[in-house]
C-alpha cells in the first residue's frame, strides 16, 4: 500500500473490496456503499473495544446515530482495495460521542471519502436519552484520538 497520512493516530482499519455489485450507472461506487461501510466499520470497532450489539441490548443503552457528514471526495472503481479509519474523537462520558471516519484507496493513498458521525446514548427499551453506563465511559473514554499536527 502506498503511504498515506491518517487524519488521527492510531486508526481502527476495517478492508473493503469494492466489487462489481457496488458500481452505480456512472460506473464507481455507488455513495451508499460507503455510508455502509463505514457503518460496518464503526460496529466492528465498537465489538473489538469490548462493547458488542449483546453487549448493548444487556446494558439496555446504546450509541443511537443523531447527526451524519459525508465528504465525497474522489469515485472509486471495482477492484479497488480500500480500508476504511475510523476513530472515536469526543466523548469524554458525556451522552454525546463523535466518530470520524476516513477512507482510503490502498493502490495509491488517496483519500477517497471522510465522515464524522455523532450519536447520543439512548435507553433502548424506550428510545430516549440517557447517562451512558459506567461501562461505555470505562471502555471509549481512554480510546478518544487526536488529530495530527498539520
Amino acid at each position: 500500500m502506498t503511504t498515506h497520512l491518517w487524519d488521527f493516530a492510531d486508526p481502527y482499519l476495517w478492508p473493503v473490496t469494492v466489487e462489481a455489485a457496488h458500481i452505480d450507472a456512472l460506473a464507481h461506487a455507488r455513495n451508499t456503499h460507503y455510508v455502509e461501510w463505514c457503518m460496518e466499520a464503526a460496529w466492528a470497532h465498537t465489538t473489538a473495544l469490548g462493547l458488542g450489539a449483546e453487549d448493548y441490548q444487556r446494558l439496555d443503552r446504546a450509541m443511537a446515530l443523531t447527526h451524519a457528514e459525508y465528504d465525497y471526495l474522489k469515485a472509486t472503481q471495482a477492484g479497488d482495495q480500500l480500508v476504511v479509519g475510523t476513530w472515536i474523537t469526543d466523548w469524554a462520558g458525556k451522552m454525546k460521542m463523535t466518530r470520524r471516519l476516513q477512507v482510503v484507496r490502498q493502490q495509491t493513498g488517496d483519500t477517497v471519502f471522510r465522515g464524522a458521525l455523532e450519536f447520543v446514548c439512548i435507553e433502548i427499551s424506550t428510545g430516549l436519552p440517557k447517562r451512558p453506563p459506567k461501562e461505555f465511559i470505562d471502555t471509549y473514554g481512554p480510546v478518544i484520538a487526536a488529530a495530527h499536527a498539520t
